[in-house]
């Protein structure tokens, strides 16, 4: 139980300080530092982020049951929360309607409560549209919560979780409140930051109801991504939430067959990972008639589990998409999962518009009761499952990245099959940046040239062309689990789509980052820290590091 006391926490807190909070930091800025009538007290800030937490907390754990049970829209208490936001933000711009929201907490005799009640009504309203990236702590949480899984372990983790998320959103409410103190020390501003605050109420409730703010948290790096994995993708983590979810992680594993989870550790390569679970469960499809993937056999699958809020699958889609336009009429059947994270996403409707509106042609499999994500052990969104022509599962990948790798495999698969295919990759530019690439060889995906009979030992290696979000290594290097060191004559090249380039490198040293023509030296020295590497207009380039004998290098990370 302590152990998931702890992740929960702690993924609750990165989960906090990640782009998902961006959507609701605008308003939880304002609504903390400015009251309908004037100045904020001291309390407001911790009153707003426990109705945030409480709502979240208690809509995630029995929303959609409850939703269920009075027979209403799967969505109603998002609707109900851009409401609300609607509602208070005209509140601030329109003083009078002001005073009418606040009637029905005058008639509470206590006097904090009176002053507060609001606040905490409003915090709950932001809760009601906050919608975080899911890792596995939250799959967890939604999964356990949607099929009836209600336990003690469940509460405690779905608590820390909310605790976590809490700690530093009430960091940046209080900011907020030190902030509008200042502003108001001159003159008259008072009247002006509520309407302002009003404003951006309104502003940010009209972006959530027609889902304009998933194209920011797009194009937003995922800066934590790194530390999140390191809490939740530990060994004791995954065992702990496998224990409380039930997930089989080793039922694939059979004679030379390797588990998924194991498949998953090395996605550049075609495995052995059993064969393909069936599609079960599933309440409807959209873009397709039914299908079964025993019906498929001669066809090669991408079996993707997705979700439409999760912003990390919006970041997959574009390549998922030119897939299956390119390689559809070549043999290649693509398959949406579409198990949801929130109670909304679990509207029919609401999935046909927004696959329409993020580009998605192929078939979408409705899996709202977590049939077919328990039947693949699922843990993470998004996760795809490449399948061969004999229904065996060849590939696994979980999480972002690895698209040049993939494309690579689905060609070898079609071209098994006797398929002509051409050997250009997805270019995608349109949409997000190069994900984090991380180059230890625990979390590599995209060296596309080490090889695993030299991890841990100095090896010499020979550069080799690179595509889009790949690196490859040249002269002396130690491939370790989470990081690369630099031996003589050691360098990379990287081919990347960002306007900014950061690298976690420790040691001590000098890295030289060559672009275009163009050479700035880097000093490296103490600790493993993220170093700014380049910044420029964004669009696609190629960039060579040169480093000195002992430096080492962990992760890439965009801007």
């Amino acid at each position: 139980m302590l152990t998931l006391v702890l992740i929960g926490l702690l993924s609750g807190v990165v989960t906090g300080l990640s782009p998902c909070v961006l959507p609701v930091l605008p308003v939880v800025l304002g609504a903390s530092a400015t009251g309908p009538e004037g100045p904020s007290s001291r309390t407001r800030p911790f009153v707003i982020i426990a109705g945030l937490v409480t709502s979240f907390a208690l809509a995630t754990l029995a929303g959609s049951a409850l939703l269920n049970l009075l027979g209403l829209p799967q969505d109603l208490l998002r609707w109900l929360g851009i409401a609300v936001l609607v509602v208070v933000g005209l509140g601030l711009l329109f003083p009078p309607i002001g005073r009418v929201l606040e009637r029905p907490f005058a008639r509470i005799p206590q006097r904090a409560l009176n002053r507060e009640g609001s606040a905490f009504v409003l915090g709950m309203s932001f809760g009601l549209v906050f919608v975080p990236c899911a890792g596995p702590v939250l799959a967890a949480i939604t999964v356990l919560s949607a099929t009836g899984g209600f336990g003690a372990g469940l509460i405690v983790l779905t608590a820390s979780f909310a605790i976590g998320v809490a700690l530093p959103l009430l960091g940046f409410a209080i900011a907020g409140q030190r902030m509008a103190e200042r502003i108001r020390s001159v003159r008259g501003r008072t009247q002006t930051l509520r309407k302002v605050v009003g404003a951006v109420m309104v502003v940010t409730a009209v972006a959530l109801s027609l889902n304009l703010t998933d194209s920011i948290q797009r194009y937003v790096p995922g800066y934590v991504a790194l530390v999140q994995d390191r809490i939740e993708g530990t060994d004791s983590a995954r065992a702990a939430l496998d224990d409380l979810s039930g997930r089989q992680a080793t039922t694939a594993g059979a004679g030379d067959q390797l588990t998924f989870d194991q498949c998953a550790e090395d996605p550049a390569q075609l495995h052995n990972c059993g064969p393909a679970r069936d599609l079960v469960g599933i309440q409807e499809w959209l873009n397709s008639k039914p299908l079964e993937l025993v019906d498929l056999r001669g066809r090669v699958v991408l079996v993707d589990f997705w979700t439409y809020s999760c912003i990390n699958c919006q970041r997959t889609l574009p390549y998922i998409t030119d897939w299956d336009a390119k390689y559809r009429q070549k043999g290649l059947t693509v398959i949406g999962v579409h198990s949801p994270e929130f109670a909304f996403e679990r509207e029919v409707p609401n999935v046909a518009d927004n696959a329409e509106r993020l580009g998605v042609k192929y078939p979408i499999a409705i899996d709202n009761g977590f049939q077919t994500w328990r039947a693949w052990d699922q843990r993470y969104w998004p996760a795809h499952y490449l399948i061969d022509q004999t229904g065996q599962v060849r590939q696994v990948h979980y999480g972002e990245g690895a698209y040049a790798q993939t494309e690579k495999l689905i060609q070898d698969l079609l071209d098994a099959g006797e398929q002509a295919v051409s050997a250009d990759p997805t270019q995608v530019r349109t949409q997000g940046q190069t994900p984090e690439t991380y180059l230890g060889y625990e979390r590599a995906r995209s060296v596309v040239n080490a090889s695993n009979q030299f991890f841990d030992e100095q090896h010499a290696y020979s550069a080799v062309d690179v595509a889009r979000d790949q690196v490859a290594l040249d002269g002396q290097w130690t491939v370790e689990p989470e990081r690369i060191v630099a031996g003589e004559d050691a360098s990379l090249r990287l081919r990347y789509y960002a306007r900014d380039m950061y690298l976690v490198l420790g040691g001590e040293g000098t890295v030289e980052v060559r672009e275009n023509g163009r050479a700035r030296t880097i000093e490296v020295k103490g600790a493993p820290t993220l170093y700014a590497l380049a910044s420029h207009t964004p669009q696609e380039r190629v960039a060579e590091l040169r480093m000195s004998p002992g430096v080492s290098a962990y992760a890439f990370t965009f801007g």
